[in-house]
């Protein structure tokens, strides 16, 4: 019983879309026909209203032309039903198209989501290039949303950590490094999908991003990568050792939540980054003996926040920086005052007390 109600179902929208238009053709032919006439005796009338000689009749080539009139009137309603038949035809065909593209992603969608799933790394890496395959060729921006979720959300799933180089753990060591692979691979993607440009294919600009709790190991590299008009978080991330790069990225018109995270060891560089539009925010995030720099950046109508944020060890480089001081930039220079370096441009010493290095 159930497999024949989805048919019968389908069948009867059709009939139903297919009154419809039946009933739409009918009317505007009716009206076409009552057009036609009326225009045919409005001329008429309108001879008459003009004093035309009433008693004598109409030649036959003013009667002719009346008739071509009307009929080119109604010629021209006929013309009107066939467009219109002929764009619900189209529409039709569209649609279709859409739920056969559909369904051939929901089969591809689930055949990559059983290889994230499987024991093999390889197998695992397969699925994820599938998943970002998928989500270039999505018919639509929720389907492609979805693709991008799953590959967060793998990257959210706890993991074993790295064991050592210890030979009674080679084996271990070799699962742990394949598996790394498959987890910078999907942040490598999702980097070179962001610096693509909004509209373009395979460009990802614009879809949200989600990844709160993250651990990212070794190199990050969003650099010239375009944030607008999404909402992206890295709340909670960890970001140890490695180069985390987010130089000349683009952040405009949407909301980047750096909420908690932690940045140890290494570098990590906004360099050359253009705050323009939209919220970011470093709030209670901790820089922990690395190096950060956000040289040469622009702060520009754009709500930039480290408040509670604390910079321990290292070196924390505003060089060169324009625009406006970030919110909360103050307080986290006292709090952090022994034990990191500040670098501010000149033109920032006005409205920051602590009298760090600057340019």
């Amino acid at each position: 019983m159930t497999t024949n109600r989805g048919p019968r179902t389908a069948a009867n929208g059709r009939e139903l879309r297919l009154w419809k238009v039946g009933w739409a053709l009918t009317v505007t032919f009716t009206a076409a026909t009552l057009a036609a006439g009326s225009v045919f005796y409005s001329l008429i009338a309108l001879l008459d209203f003009q004093e035309i000689d009433t008693t004598a009749k109409l030649d036959a080539k003013t009667l002719f032309d009346l008739v071509k009139l009307s009929f080119g009137v109604v010629a021209g309603a006929g013309a009107l039903v066939a467009l219109v038949v002929a764009y619900r035809r189209q529409r039709v065909d569209e649609a279709g198209a859409h739920r056969e593209a559909t369904r051939l992603h929901t089969e591809r969608f689930s055949q990559a989501v059983d290889k994230l799933g499987s024991d093999s790394p390889a197998v695992r890496l397969g699925g994820v290039h599938a998943l970002a395959g998928l989500a270039d060729d999505a018919p639509d921006n929720s389907l492609r949303q979805t693709c991008i979720d799953v590959l967060c959300a793998y990257l959210q799933l706890p993991f074993t950590p790295d064991p050592g180089e210890d030979a009674a753990h080679q084996e271990e060591r070799h699962r742990y490094l394949a598996l790394r692979k498959v987890r910078q691979t999907i942040l490598r993607l999702i980097g070179d999908h962001y610096r693509r440009p909004q509209g373009t294919h395979r460009s990802w600009q614009g879809s949200d991003l989600d990844l709160a709790g993250v651990t990212i190991e070794g190199h990050l590299d969003f650099s010239g990568a375009v944030f607008s008009g999404c909402v992206v978080s890295f709340d909670s991330a960890r970001f140890s050792g490695g180069m985390v790069s987010f130089d000349s990225a683009r952040f405009s018109g949407g909301t980047v939540f750096f909420d908690s995270a932690r940045f140890s060891g290494g570098a990590v560089s906004f360099k050359g980054a253009q705050f323009v539009g939209g919220t970011v925010s470093f709030n209670f995030a901790a820089f922990s003996g690395c190096w950060v720099s956000f040289d040469a950046s622009t702060f520009s109508s754009s709500r930039v926040s480290f408040e509670h944020a604390q910079f321990v060890g290292g070196t924390v480089s505003f060089d060169n920086a324009t625009g406006s001081v970030p919110n909360g930039l103050q307080e986290a220079a006292s709090i952090s005052r022994a034990s990191a370096t500040l670098v501010i441009p000149s033109a920032w010493r006005a409205f920051l007390s602590w009298p760090l290095r600057g340019a």
